[in-house]
């Protein structure tokens, strides 16, 4: 499929649900409280996204200090701010997907499996003969080549 006739679809689908479901909670509990649910949420799931946010960051920085990449708290930060977008935009369909990206376990568990969906991250696979928890190890001998002496 094209991907720019999937752009204009979720540029205009997405708008109009959104309205649906205000009109559709507007007529139950009014306009008023409407419009304050819609700020509270946001208000909300800044806060929450805010704070996730300085969690990932100092993570991706004990990492780095590990000498490790820090590749899936990388992409942690990019869904965070996926799910701030989404959390300031008004309405409910938009602030429940962000608030279900907001639950750590779901979305490390979506990212972990949608690497592995497109093939960059493969599952570690244990050797049959080597119980977990198990270490080998390999005793040996080395020498550096500028260590030695001219003869």
């Amino acid at each position: 499929m094209n991907p720019l006739l999937i752009f204009l679809l979720l540029f205009v689908g997405i708008p109009l649900v959104e309205l649906y479901f205000l009109i559709q909670v507007g007529s139950q509990i009014g306009a008023f409280a409407t419009i304050f649910l819609t700020l509270l949420t946001a208000l909300i799931g800044g806060a929450m996204v805010r704070l996730q946010g300085f969690s990932t960051l100092m993570r991706v920085r004990g990492a780095m200090e590990r000498g490790e990449v820090p590749a899936i708290e990388m992409m942690e930060g990019a869904v965070l701010l996926v799910c701030g977008v989404l959390l300031l935009l008004p309405g409910f369909v938009t602030d429940f997907v962000g608030f279900i990206f907001l639950v750590p376990q779901l979305r490390r568990w979506l990212i972990s499996s949608g690497l592995q969906g497109a093939g960059v991250m493969r599952p570690v696979q244990r050797k049959p003969h080597s119980p977990p928890g198990h270490q080998r190890t390999i005793e040996g001998e080395c020498r550096r080549e500028d260590d030695r002496e001219d003869d």
